[in-house]
């Protein structure tokens, strides 16, 4: 779909986009024109995320991700370059001009979203069917009352090949509508059958009420795995979604407490613990760790506690605390998971539980201390070790000095001895960070391929100087008027793209900004695009220091020639001896 690049530019000017990124990122930290704050895109602790309002551009220094404002809402909330359009629009009241392919596009994903509804009503309404018995009798087994199966819209999958799929396919639903929202499968002979059978199904919704997908559980026997989840599809990923958050953002606690299953949450819920949501059966990701801080400062862990529970709950913590997340852990004692410790305990009891919650350091040192026996030498220098390395990622100086004299404590040795040798693994990490920065430094940006994957320029002094042109041009387009490049004397293919794009929207008068260049350009290039944008300009001197550029991009450019010239000849002439020897032989 083409959007008219100028309905894009009132879109971005009224999307300002520090208003925009800030629903979703806390940006304190100023430094020119830039606001920091936490890469919302990937785990970090140290702010490297920079959005600026004078450019309207987001960039991150950590990850890479960059763009306008529309391909950061395309990010966050995982939409299609038309959706986030819309999504902008209804934000500030516009209407988005729409052609065929649009209006399809949109139709596609309110399809598949009706469908989802429809589909989760008629899951529901089997539990007062006769083929929503199996259902009927787990819910009360678990102890699940009738206003958690509405306020979850829980319902039965029948043991039936094929109810849902007869039943969606007699009210117009399509057999490739069925298949892209993963509620039906093909079979072998081409037929469709239910995605879905014998199974209590959870429906998954977000938290503007929609039906994005759906979670089974498996009542009897051993066809298919105890949970089932929906594919990934046009309106859902699995990595993105948190099951019960729609209802859980709406908690006065203050925290979420996260947990491995469903039932964990639909329990938790019903007995007063109104913030739990669960992963959906996956392990959780940065994605998910994103999400909640939109929700909360705080989160509790409270995954099974068998070892594969505890094991989840290891690689789940750096995830929550790189999102920034205060994070504790409850360890389930007594029962194996938080459903079944509630129904044995009581809610008074799991209370008490969170209020004792580890923080997620102390956990941590634990774990590390249940590896060695700190009795032998040999044991206490391995803890002393793996301690370091995990108290020397803490970066507040005086939380590193608290859990360095617990972990002194924990093997037997001087507080001194601890502290120090944190302090050489925290040397170390800077050591590597700076070498990585100063190599980086050295380098321009890298350029894309075709197919999306990134290479080092193959003339990186001319790819500078090539840089250097797209940046001036984005941040002054009237420079254009001084510039007599062709596209073809880019060493980069990418920048010689992107070059030729804003010359031709100059001498035709169009708009030429990020918002507009991101119709054209893949998620990757537009990454690299903004972070040459990003540079710091100073356009007192921008004339000159366009035509150094030009000059060393020609210089470049004869070398490269002269280079090909020589290789040639060598080849020649090395063909030519052979030719000769071979005559005399």
């Amino acid at each position: 779909m083409a959007i008219p690049e100028r309905f894009l530019e009132e879109l971005a000017a009224r999307n300002d986009i520090v208003e925009v990124v800030s629903n979703y990122v806390s940006l304190t930290k100023r430094s020119g024109n830039n606001l920091f704050g936490l890469c919302p895109f990937h785990s970090e602790k140290t702010p490297s995320f920079s959005v600026n309002r004078e450019k309207q551009i987001y960039h991150c220094f950590g990850c890479g991700k960059g763009g306008g404002v529309v391909n950061f809402i395309m990010e966050e909330e995982n939409l299609s370059f038309p959706d986030a359009v819309h999504f902008l629009a209804d934000r500030v009241g516009m209407t988005v001009p729409e052609d065929d392919t649009d209006r399809e596009v949109a139709g596609r994903r309110q399809r598949i979203l009706e469908l989802n509804r429809e589909a989760a009503r008629f899951y529901y309404g089997n539990l007062s069917r006769e083929v929503g018995k199996p259902a009927l009798d787990y819910i009360a087994r678990r102890g699940i009352s009738p206003e958690m199966v509405r306020r979850f819209g829980l319902g039965a999958a029948a043991d039936e090949w094929s109810l849902l799929t007869d039943e969606m396919r007699s009210r117009g639903y399509t057999a490739e509508e069925l298949l892209t929202a993963g509620l039906s499968k093909r079979g072998k002979k081409g037929g469709l059958y239910d995605t879905f059978r014998n199974r209590l199904m959870f429906p998954v919704i977000d938290v503007r009420g929609s039906v994005l997908a759906f979670s089974g559980r498996l009542l009897s026997g051993e066809d298919g795995p105890k949970y089932l989840n929906s594919p990934d599809t046009p309106v859902f990923s699995k990595s993105r979604c948190l099951f019960g958050l729609n209802l859980a953002k709406k908690t006065k606690r203050g925290t979420l407490i996260l947990v491995e299953g469903n039932v964990d949450v639909v329990s938790l819920h019903q007995a007063g613990f109104d913030c739990a949501v669960a992963s959906l059966g996956t392990s959780l990701t940065p994605e998910q760790a994103r999400l909640m801080t939109r929700y909360t400062d705080n989160v509790v862990i409270c995954y099974d506690g068998d070892g594969a529970g505890q094991k989840a709950a290891q690689r789940a913590i750096p995830l929550l605390d790189r999102a920034g997340l205060k994070v504790k852990v409850v360890t389930v004692t007594g029962a194996k998971d938080p459903d079944e410790f509630i129904k044995t305990k009581g809610p008074d009891a799991f209370q008490l539980l969170l209020d004792r919650g580890e923080n997620h350091i102390e956990y941590r040192l634990e774990a590390v201390k249940a590896k060695y026996d700190l009795e032998s030498s040999d044991g206490r220098v391995g803890f002393l070790k793996d301690a370091a390395q995990l108290l020397a990622a803490i970066p507040n100086s005086v939380e590193r000095e608290v859990y360095a004299g617990r972990a002194a404590q924990l093997c037997g040795v001087s507080t001194e001895a601890m502290k120090s040798e944190v302090e050489r693994e925290r040397k170390r990490y800077s050591s590597q960070a700076k070498k990585k920065a100063d190599r980086d430094s050295l380098r321009p940006t890298v350029s894309i391929k075709a197919d999306g994957r990134s290479t080092k320029y193959e003339n990186l002094a001319s790819a500078a100087a090539e840089e250097g042109v797209i940046a001036l041009l984005m941040a002054d387009p009237q420079l254009m008027e001084s510039c007599d490049l062709k596209e073809e004397e880019f060493s980069s293919a990418f920048l010689g793209r992107v070059y030729g794009e804003i010359r031709r929207r100059f001498l035709a008068g169009e708009p030429i900004s990020v918002v507009v260049l991101s119709q054209s350009l893949e998620r990757e290039e537009m990454d690299r695009l903004v972070a040459i944008c990003d540079r710091p300009q100073d356009l007192g001197t921008a004339a000159q220091c366009l035509a150094d550029y030009i000059k060393k991009i020609r210089e470049e450019a004869i070398k490269a020639r002269m280079r090909s010239d020589l290789r040639s000849l060598g080849e020649s002439m090395l063909e030519t001896k052979g030719f000769k020897g071979n005559g005399e032989n």
